[in-house]
């Protein structure tokens, strides 16, 4: 069976996390994928938190599976010559350099069109443009410009960045839909069209729901919120939802950092979670039975939960809550995703064979699709394609080696 993106050619010009996630998942999704990388180092992640020395990292293993790797330098003449090959072959051309890198190498956005009409050129930066435009940019940096971090902690800490790579991967997830539409759309146009995303905008558009509490504050106090008193700021909010539903994460037993549960009170669930947790006399007291009731006095409902969850463990008050249709969710560690049979069963997370640091886990493709299965396969050896890649070119066995021996590939 064939896959979704077969017969699609995809350059990649990405370094580090934002850009070799999105090109991952074009891989996955079955795209011919050739990462070019400087000769003699490659992407700086390669050598970037090893854990084994003289080995790949796994933060380069990790976001490069189902890739080709050919080496080229981008600054010499002849260099200048085998991309413009590349681009004349290629579908899309990603790449997530500084402001200006490409423009400097000389291919800018119409210099591309000459080679190649139809190619989709795709950028990821860390601004749009205006006063940020060109300024440098990290996953953090994403977090803290776009409405994350302010919003993200409890009401009388620091702000805090999450967990998640939120700017980085999700620039990449927002990149990868991107490019899809840009090729659904070149079916009918027959021609190519740049793609540009921001860290900024990415994590903006993942906080929009704090715009809409931003806006929802200037009519009076957000009472789905554990705050007393409200500036005229969306407030950091701890573990509240932020949601139609009140939630909260509850200590279970035996009491380590990640013996939590999240639970969602919705109104159908309460008399049964009342009854579980030894209290139906509240089913029907009038102080407690309705949301409306229990909303000003969320500490005391989720306390009283707590009381009965600390007794038993995550996995337990999951299976119990469960059964009861009680939205909740156990605080998982990594330890626990990587060891979880269940994920691994579904794919989730994955083993990969690597031809030097042995096998290593990562995680499996989150798209679905019926008809375009994906395998996981490693990541590749710097250069490791240069002689397939470049041989479809028509590049003969001894000119590749003067330009090796030049340092151009």
């Amino acid at each position: 069976m064939g896959q979704a993106l077969d017969g699609v050619r995809v350059l990649d010009m990405t370094h580090v996390q934002s850009g070799p996630s999105s090109t991952q998942i074009l891989a996955w999704l079955g795209a011919e994928v050739v990462k070019v990388e400087a000769p003699g180092r490659g992407d700086i992640t390669r050598t970037q938190l090893r854990d084994m020395p003289d080995v790949d990292s796994l933060y380069f293993t990790m976001l490069n599976c189902n890739k080709s790797s050919i080496t080229l330098n981008m600054k010499s003449d002849d260099g200048k010559k085998i991309f413009a090959d590349l681009v004349a072959r290629s579908d899309v051309l990603v790449e997530n350099f500084g402001p200006g890198v490409m423009d400097r190498f000389g291919f800018t956005w119409e210099r591309l069109q000459e080679i190649n009409p139809r190619i989709i050129y795709a950028s990821i930066k860390g601004f749009s443009e205006g006063r940020y435009a060109d300024f440098k940019a990290y996953e953090v940096i994403a977090q803290a410009m776009g409405g994350s971090m302010s919003t993200t902690g409890f009401q009388d800490g620091p702000p805090v960045a999450t967990g998640a790579q939120i700017g980085d991967s999700g620039s990449g997830i927002h990149m990868v839909a991107g490019i899809l539409a840009a090729l659904f759309q070149r079916v009918s146009t027959n021609r190519g069209q740049r793609v540009q995303v921001a860290m900024q905008d990415v994590v903006l558009n993942l906080c929009r729901v704090k715009l809409r509490d931003q806006q929802r504050l200037a009519l009076g106090p957000l009472k789905e919120y554990p705050i007393e008193e409200f500036g005229d700021e969306v407030p950091r909010s701890g573990n509240a939802s932020g949601g139609g539903q009140p939630g909260w994460a509850v200590r279970c037993s035996p009491g380590g950092p990640n013996d939590y549960i999240y639970i969602i009170i919705q109104p159908p669930v309460w008399a049964a979670l009342a009854e579980l947790i030894g209290k139906p006399e509240l089913v029907d007291d009038p102080q407690w039975a309705t949301p409306e009731a229990r909303l000003h006095k969320l500490d005391q409902v989720f306390a009283l939960i707590e009381t009965w969850t600390e007794k038993h463990t995550k996995w337990e008050v999951m299976d119990l809550l469960n059964a009861r249709n009680v939205p909740c969710g156990p605080i998982l560690s990594t330890k626990e995703l990587i060891e979880d049979t269940t994920l691994a069963e579904a794919g989730s997370v994955v083993s990969v064979k690597h031809p030097e640091r042995g096998e290593f886990k990562t995680v499996g493709c989150p798209l679905r699709l019926s008809d375009s299965p994906v395998e996981v396969t490693t990541s590749p050896m710097l250069g490791e394609h240069n002689d397939l890649v470049y041989g479809e070119l028509g590049y003969s066995s001894h000119r590749l080696q003067e330009l090796r021996v030049a340092g151009v590939i």
